[in-house]
């Protein structure tokens, strides 16, 4: 899962970050307008952490950048700002959902969790594929119904490719979602075949159907023939 923190507050988005990586959330930071106008322009996320009041703009205009750009990233706005008409301008511009600062961080990501289930998986807690199931919570998946051992990248690739479900994948999105902004300082993303390689071979291995489709000179799909 990948999400992007549009806060000026530096102490409270290292905050955010320093509790969320171990629960397998990548994190990207933009502490002002501009930065966040730049990244939501270049990427996708699951999900957009937004204050509304930034030192060089408003978050409302981030909001209607987002609907003028058909973007479909969910959005949570996170704010000092408690007031029935911030709320209602908030939704109408698009939010998903509306926390009131201060919070607790655990809320916070019980509510992105929530919302990526909403978007992704129709709001179920388990995602299921014929004989594959992820629990998208305990970060496990089964084949068969029987356990089997995938890392927290492999499960985050997996619920990428089956939240895609049909859509071809092209390397230079697969990078962006596995590794962020980071994705454009790397020389090339061989690093997404060998993740691909080793997902498709831990799934036959556990007996899964092979799902995971090259299309060659695009990238790869979720398909089922």
């Amino acid at each position: 899962m990948k999400i992007l923190i549009i806060e000026d507050e530096r102490e409270l988005t290292q905050s955010i970050k320093n509790y969320f990586q171990p629960n397998g959330v990548h994190c990207e930071m933009a502490g002002n307008y501009k930065t966040a106008l730049e990244k939501i322009s270049i990427y996708d996320y699951d999900c957009i952490l937004l204050d509304l009041m930034l030192p060089d703009g408003d978050g409302f205009d981030i909001l209607k950048e987002l609907k003028n750009k058909q973007k479909t990233d969910g959005v949570i706005i996170i704010s000092a700002k408690e007031t029935l008409d911030t709320r209602i301008e908030g939704f109408t511009l698009g939010a998903d959902d509306y926390l009131t600062k201060p919070f607790h961080l655990s809320e916070l990501l019980v509510r992105i969790q929530a919302l990526v289930r909403r978007k992704n998986f129709k709001g179920s807690n388990n995602v299921v594929f014929n004989e594959i199931s992820i629990d998208i919570f305990a970060k496990t998946v089964s084949v068969q119904n029987k356990p089997a051992d995938f890392t927290k990248k492999e499960i985050d690739l997996l619920l990428f490719l089956i939240g895609n479900q049909n859509k071809v994948l092209s390397k230079g999105a697969i990078a962006e979602h596995l590794s962020g902004d980071m994705a454009d300082m790397l020389d090339n993303h061989d690093f997404v075949y060998a993740h691909i390689k080793n997902l498709k071979k831990k799934l036959t291995k556990a007996g899964s159907g092979d799902y995971i489709k090259t299309i060659y000179g695009l990238g790869y799909k979720w398909h089922e023939e």
